[in-house]
């Protein structure tokens, strides 16, 4: 049976590790917590939206060959904007359906009412702003930018996200979503993009995870009385 001073020195390396990784566990621990205790579409601010949003239908739009300078078209999306209808051609052009002109950005005025119709009416809007750049630890990273940011007056901070260029509505953030936002940067080890699995230092502290539960094992095999006793005999 391994003598004392290797079960020392066993319960020195897993005591070592513990502290070590304690934090990084207990930030695990917590943040699997609030997932499993958590309703996804609230975290996604789905409590906030009109589902489905509403809807406006179009008649006598003009045809892709009316409108002015449009040139090869690879795609073709139908917007609407405060009422308008609008395409969105090539991911890069919005042109007026009805005039066929070509629109160079979406005003303020009309980012809030593409949000009125994506957002409950109940929600009170108390100020808009653009934002052009964003940190990588934004709310509103990976997004299509510039953007309108929409506030409204709650204790949960909502905002919401128009794109500039094309009037679409984007995503609602608000209190609990960054919550969940922190929470899943902690849980991935991802402090940069949030979703990638296979960082080193996530792969470093699973490593010595399981080194710690394997000494945790083996400090408990050569210190159990029991099992002492056991191979004695």
């Amino acid at each position: 049976m391994t003598n004392r001073k290797t079960a020392l020195k066993i319960r020195k390396v897993h005591r070592y590790l513990g502290l070590f990784l304690g934090i990084q566990f207990l930030l695990w621990t917590i943040s699997g917590l609030y997932f499993s205790w958590t309703d996804l579409d609230e975290i996604h601010g789905d409590h906030f939206k009109k589902l489905p949003p509403e809807q406006t239908s179009f008649t006598n739009l003009l045809g892709t060959a009316q409108l002015n300078g449009v040139g090869v078209i690879r795609s073709l999306e139908l917007m609407a904007i405060a009422g308008r209808p609008y395409y969105w051609v090539n991911n890069n052009l919005l042109f007026d359906a009805n005039i066929g002109v070509l629109k160079k950005t979406v005003t303020s005025k009309e980012a809030l009412a593409v949000a009125s119709n994506h957002m409950k009416s109940m929600l009170e809007v108390s100020g808009i702003r653009r934002i052009d750049s964003v940190g990588p630890h934004h709310e509103y990273r990976g997004r299509p930018l510039p953007a309108y940011e929409i506030s409204y007056e709650s204790s949960e901070n909502i905002k919401a996200y128009v794109a500039l260029r094309n009037g679409a509505f984007q995503t609602v953030r608000h209190r609990d979503w960054r919550w969940f936002d922190f929470l899943w940067m902690t849980h991935t080890m991802d402090y940069q993009g949030r979703y990638n699995f296979n960082t080193v230092l996530l792969r470093v502290f699973s490593f010595m995870g399981l080194l710690t539960v394997l000494s945790g094992f083996t400090l408990w095999f050569v210190s159990s009385p029991s099992l002492r006793k056991r191979f004695k005999k």
